[in-house]
This record gives C-alpha cells, sequence and structure tokens, in this order.
C-alpha cells in the first residue's frame, strides 16, 4: 500500500496545497488543490474518489479533474470515476458545483450514457473494496455531514484519516478495536485562546485538544 500526500494544509500560499491524499493510483481520498499536481497519465488513473465532507478545501478538484479526464477517458471506454460521499455530502455538490452555474454536470456530461463522473453514498461503518484495498467509512463531528476513512493495510496495520472533526468518541471507541498503523489527524487552529474558542465554533481542533481527546497508545500519528 502506497499512500501519497498530495495536499495537507488548510488553505493556499506557496508551497501550501489543501487535503488531498492518493492511494495506489487508484483512489483519491478528498480532492483539494494538490490534486493539480498530478500529470494527466497520473489523473487519468483515478477510478474513485472518498470525499470526508462538503467544504471546499476538500472538494475543489473533483470538478477539474473531471474536465481534464473526460476526453481521455471517453477515448479509452472507461467506466465513469465514482465519487463516494455521504448522501447529503452528495446533494451539496449536485446544488452547489455541478449544477451547470458554478461548474458543469459531469454526472451527464460528456452524455447522461457516459458520464465522467458517478456518485454513490455511503454510510458510516460500511466497507468498501477499492482498487483492490478495503476502506471502512469512520464517524466525524463537523460542522456539515462529515466522515473518516481507514484504510486496510493487511499485516502492517490500517491508514486512518479522521477527516475534519472536533471531540468525537465514537471515532476513537472504534480506533481502539483496530490494529492502527497510522494515523492523520487534521487540526485547523493553534492553541492560543482565540484560536481555541474558534476551534470550537467549527467543531474543528487544536494541536492541544486533539492530543487530550486522543487515548494514548504507540500509534504513528500525523497531525494536518
Amino acid at each position: 500500500m502506497i499512500i501519497r500526500v498530495l495536499g495537507c494544509s488548510g488553505a493556499i500560499a506557496a508551497g501550501c496545497r489543501t487535503t488531498s491524499f492518493l492511494l495506489d493510483d487508484a483512489v483519491l481520498i478528498d480532492a483539494g488543490t494538490g490534486v493539480g499536481d498530478l500529470p494527466l497519465e497520473a489523473l487519468a488513473k483515478i477510478e474513485h474518489i472518498l470525499i470526508s465532507h462538503s467544504h471546499l478545501d476538500h472538494v475543489l478538484s473533483i470538478g477539474l479533474l473531471a474536465d481534464t479526464v473526460s476526453r481521455v477517458r471517453l477515448a479509452e471506454g472507461k467506466a465513469p470515476i465514482w465519487v463516494h460521499a455521504l448522501p447529503e455530502t452528495l446533494a451539496a455538490l449536485r446544488a452547489h458545483i455541478f449544477n451547470g452555474v458554478i461548474w458543469p454536470d459531469f454526472t451527464r456530461l460528456p452524455s447522461a450514457e457516459h458520464p465522467t463522473l458517478a456518485f454513490t453514498p455511503i454510510a458510516v461503518g460500511e466497507t468498501m473494496l477499492l482498487g483492490g484495498r478495503r476502506i471502512e467509512v469512520l464517524p466525524a463531528s463537523h460542522t456539515v455531514p462529515a466522515v473518516g476513512f481507514a484504510v486496510d493495510g493487511d499485516a502492517a496495520g490500517w491508514w486512518v484519516y479522521t477527516g475534519d472533526t472536533g471531540p468525537n468518541p465514537a471515532l476513537w471507541e472504534r480506533l481502539q478495536t483496530m490494529t492502527v498503523a497510522h494515523l492523520v489527524i487534521e487540526t485547523a487552529f493553534s492553541d492560543d485562546e482565540r484560536q481555541r474558542y474558534q476551534a470550537i465554533v467549527a467543531a474543528e481542533h487544536t494541536p492541544e485538544r486533539k492530543y487530550e481527546a486522543i487515548p494514548r497508545s504507540s500509534v504513528d500519528m500525523f497531525v494536518r
């Protein structure tokens, strides 16, 4: 299992790209601005996109990716790229992005019979087999409906991405039953008093709040 960090920032600036991970070659986990660093050949290999929630820093590249690879995939006779997300997230994408105003509806382009994208709903607790990898949908607690993802690395243990989440006991209860090898955690704000307040309002974490919430273990943790 190879996971490439395409982006792990909450905003853009020189050297900063928003959240996205590439699992092996075919599965994209969130679709932030880092997707744009991939060459066309790599973009055309993506078959599945897992979306944690509807905020722009996690979905921005879905439409641009679809536009970029649409002709290539059609010429090669490939099936649509499957976008996996909560029903509420898919509804937000349809209403606010793929609406013909912000961006064309690539679930119907280049034709309704041969679309570039296909939306498929997921639910917390569901397990999927994508690109030969077993992936579980984890609970998250955010200002919009949200999830995290765990990828089964077989004997090496699970790679876990929490997504954007505030205090989330259900997540830690589930992780304590798994052999977790790597844990990727978001922290959107710093530890100073004002930022801590903003984090609470935004249902996010600061580094200190995150560590307070995590059960102590020997897992390798990466804080985004």
